[in-house]
């Protein structure tokens, strides 16, 4: 064990312990874990401030530095606070929209965070209840406000939360905002938080929002016919406990779907999350009772939103008739096949159109971009890059649609961050589309092979928690970047990217810049035989991830299964040229 550091923790956890900032029940936890033999628990809680990333926070619940709790959360909006009032100085109303998931300890936080809002003067539009996190950011640029925060921790375990925040567009917030508000929290300490705000400043906020949200989601639809030829669509959702059930059966309906069938123990609001080992829809368990209904009603599509309702899930049945799970990959390709066909199917299309993705995504995307002449662009991960790119682009040329491999995708640019309220709703036309000819989305995930070619995408994490976890992934990095593959799965790499440092080195020795907005912990390979890995450390979770994506040769739908096969046996020995096994 580190003496030193156990020496700092212990420093610190005194002061949590004695000081009356701090609450009774927070002192009795703190010294629980002064008083235990085993330190671990009191490393973890006290040996760093839980970081205000460029996304806000995130962490487990508990007392101490390193968790969520009323005490930093309360730091963390003193500094967005105090920044908005430096920023907006010459506003005479500054206003921010407090939105909440259903995660133990969120209404909590999200009451705490509205009343130092308050207390600054700054005023509040405070949801009544759960909320998809797209509504509160449709809600910012909905009702004029500077600034946003939705506390939630999206789809990670139940003992976490979080906290995002938004600026004015919107976007989480971006340069050179986030460096300003990180300095901002940074100088606060727990004694400078002002409570006891008068409630004047705060609004209880609702149906008007829902309805304007809705209404705009409506927009996105592109067969109004098909839909109305198969209103009868039989679709099974589960929201995982969390904010999708407040809208999600609600825009179905809305856009004309008449046989919706939520997953009756998962429609209700708890943050414990019963019913699943994890929120998380990326993992196919979390899907398990969705599946079960749907073979009893002989569904047509299963679609699953995390806790806080952004990321997206479905399963549809094969050829065989089984249930499958569409990955991320699979699921972005396909939103963006059927909007591009579609739209230029319809004369929708008026030549100034693009799409997104994340580097890590699959390049399929740009096969289908570059078939119908769109433009694509690649981007960091996370949606407040694609959100960047609607940005610097607004005005003069048409964002239709982006997303990640983590099941994220934006359909719109009235809100800037992933949506599985209109991905849903743009999913179940997707599918009255496919059945209208016959199809099923197993059907049409094979036609987009069978044209652009096969693909097949590995995601690999590596879980490391706590100091020691965080300091062998840093280490992990550190060795990939001085000592870079020279082959991968018995191929040379041909090219590899830094984007910490913003250079591409071929194999030939040629170096040039990557044109990036911002440095990134991200490493990639790429094979002469088109094979791409993608290394990176989670910004909010304790892993370190690897991306894979190996291509192939497809015949017809039936070579579908060998082709994974062949494909998976590949990525296990990129991953062994990576050292992961």
């Amino acid at each position: 064990m580190d003496k030193e550091l156990l020496k700092q923790c212990e420093a610190v956890a005194q002061v949590w312990a004695t000081n009356p900032v701090f609450d009774a029940d927070t002192q009795k936890a703190v010294k629980a874990m002064i008083d235990d033999e085993d330190k671990s628990a009191l490393i973890d809680s006290f040996y760093q401030t839980l970081e205000f990333g460029t996304g806000g926070l995130r962490g487990i619940m508990g007392a101490g530095t390193n968790r969520m709790n009323i005490y930093t959360v309360g730091a963390a909006t003193q500094g967005l606070a105090n920044y908005l009032n430096k920023n907006f100085a010459d506003r005479d109303k500054i206003s921010v929209v407090v939105g909440v998931d259903c995660r133990n300890n969120s209404d909590v936080f999200a009451e705490r965070v509205a009343d130092i809002f308050a207390a600054n003067g700054i005023y509040v539009y405070l949801f009544e209840d759960m909320r998809p996190t797209p509504e509160v950011s449709f809600a910012i640029r909905h009702l004029g406000c500077q600034s946003g925060v939705n506390i939630t921790a999206s789809h990670n375990p139940r003992e976490y939360n979080g906290y995002k925040a938004y600026w004015d567009d919107g976007a989480q917030v971006l340069s050179p905002h986030d460096k300003g508000i990180i300095e901002e929290v940074n100088k606060v300490k727990y004694e400078d938080v002002k409570t006891g705000g008068d409630r004047k400043y705060i609004t209880i906020i609702g149906e008007e929002v829902d309805n304007a949200y809705l209404e705009a989601v409506h927009t996105l639809s592109i067969d109004k016919e098909v839909i109305e030829r198969q209103k009868d669509l039989c679709i099974v959702y589960t929201p995982l406990h969390g904010a999708g059930m407040m809208m999600i059966p609600r825009s179905l309906k809305r856009w004309g779907f008449e046989n919706v069938n939520p997953v009756p123990e998962q429609m209700v609001k708890d943050g414990n999350f019963p019913t699943v080992v994890s929120p998380n829809p990326e993992n196919a368990e979390a899907m398990t009772m969705a599946v079960n209904l749907a073979k009893k009603l002989n569904a047509d599509i299963v679609m699953a939103s995390d806790p806080d309702a952004d990321r997206i899930a479905m399963a549809c049945k094969d050829d065989r008739g089984e249930w499958a799970i569409i990955n991320g990959n699979q699921t972005m390709l396909i939103f963006l096949y059927y909007i591009i066909k579609n739209r230029v199917d319809k004369g929708l299309m008026k030549g100034n159109e693009f799409v997104v993705k994340t580097i890590v995504t699959t390049e399929m995307v740009k096969k289908v971009a570059d078939k119908y002449g769109i433009e694509m662009r690649d981007c960091y991960t996370g949606f407040k890059w694609i959100a960047r790119e609607i940005l610097i682009s607004e005005g003069t040329k048409k964002y239709i649609g982006g997303g990640e491999e983590s099941f994220g995708f934006l359909a719109e640019d009235f809100c800037r961050d992933k949506d599985s309220v209109s991905a849903c709703s743009l999913l179940a036309e997707i599918c009255a589309w496919a059945k209208d000819q016959g199809k099923s989305l197993y059907d049409i995930l094979m036609d987009i092979y069978l044209e652009y070619g096969f693909s097949y995408n590995k995601a690999v994490n590596v879980v490391r928690p706590g100091k020691t976890g965080a300091d062998e992934i840093k280490a992990m990095m550190e060795n990939y970047r001085n000592n870079p593959p020279k082959e991968l799965a018995g191929t040379p790499v041909k090219w590899s990217k830094d984007f910490k440092t913003l250079k591409a080195t071929c194999s030939c020795g040629k170096v040039v810049d990557l044109e990036m907005p911002d440095t990134s912990n991200v490493l990639q390979y790429f094979t002469e035989d088109g094979t791409k890995a993608s290394v990176r450390p989670s910004g909010t979770e304790p892993k370190i991830k690897f991306y894979i994506e190996v291509e192939g040769k497809m015949n017809s739908a039936a070579d579908y299964r060998a082709c994974c096969e062949a494909a998976e046996k590949k990525c296990a020995e990129v991953l062994k040229s990576l050292g992961i096994e």
